[in-house]
């Protein structure tokens, strides 16, 4: 029985690792939530619900919620289509595929604060390689100042955000499709099935396992948007394009700890609403494959 118990014992230093800086934190957060705590306090009070009551009366909770959860299911629905396209079309026997997949790749290992800057020269509505291609093959009347319109600001970021993490999802998937026995693809093929039944009746079902992971860390990742849409636009123009996180930083950095920690919380909430849900439906879908 010892021996069984000793190689739990090399786990103790990580979990104390985890409870110390991970789980204290989360309880001490939720605590000065429900306090006045600012920077010009000497002392720190219990005011209950105060600060949420505060909150569901701001009307920038509601532009940051709609623009997170916009953003969120954009980036979640199309990073796995545009993954699982891309990992189809490169786990066939072509001669670059390992170069290119390098190439759709290398963007998820680029910091994201990187990605904003140099994607803000690209959208510059003047100098901007977007704008000057489009007006070089005489589509100028479809030029945008692609950050600073309303309009078009959100999704500008949508897109650089889709550039910068399909390649994650593709690699995701490529490891999928590694597991799907090929003699199956080869036995569909030689019933006649076509490209696009083998897809639906057995690629797709047998990626179930790729699909939850890539769904999950996609919405996770996508509501907890902050710096590709803090270096792109700040949140603007206006407040057109805030998100949750701009929304506390701008909050915090006003001195409002006690109001940042309750909307940190309110989000803390909204991810496990929606990601737990989401978690308990595609493993379902594993277990009737």
């Amino acid at each position: 029985m010892e021996s069984r118990k000793y190689p739990l014992y090399f786990s103790f230093p990580a979990l104390l690792v985890f409870l110390l800086f991970f789980i204290a934190p989360t309880f001490v957060g939720v605590y000065y939530s429900f306090t006045d705590w600012n920077i010009h306090a000497q002392t720190v009070h219990f005011i209950g619900l105060d600060n949420y009551r505060a909150l569901f009366q701001e009307p920038r909770l509601k532009t940051a919620l709609v623009n997170t959860l916009v953003f969120a299911a954009a980036v979640t629905v199309l990073q796995n289509v545009i993954g699982i396209a891309l990992a189809l079309v490169l786990n066939e026997k072509l001669k670059l595929r390992n170069v290119l997949r390098l190439i759709f790749f290398m963007p998820y290992v680029i910091a994201p604060v990187v990605i904003g800057y140099v994607f803000r020269a690209i959208y510059h509505p003047d100098h901007g390689i977007v704008n000057r291609a489009l007006r070089e093959f005489g589509l100028g009347a479809l030029a945008q100042d692609w950050l600073n319109d309303p309009k078009w600001a959100l999704f500008s970021i949508i897109m650089t955000d889709l550039w910068r993490v399909s390649g994650f999802a593709m690699v995701v998937y490529l490891a999928g499709l590694q597991f799907i026995p090929k003699d199956l693809l080869e036995s569909a093929s030689i019933d006649g099935a076509s490209y696009w039944s083998r897809f639906r009746h057995i690629v797709f079902p047998l990626l179930a396992p790729s699909f939850t992971v890539n769904v999950l860390l996609s919405l996770i990742g996508s509501m907890k948007v902050f710096e590709m849409v803090m270096v792109l636009t700040e949140g603007g123009p206006g407040y057109t394009t805030e998100v949750f996180y701009t929304y506390i930083r701008s909050t915090f950095s006003m001195g409002q700890m006690g109001y940042s920690t309750a909307i940190n919380l309110v989000l803390f909430v909204l991810v496990t609403a929606i990601g737990v849900p989401v978690l308990m439906a595609m493993k379902k879908r594993e277990v009737d494959m």
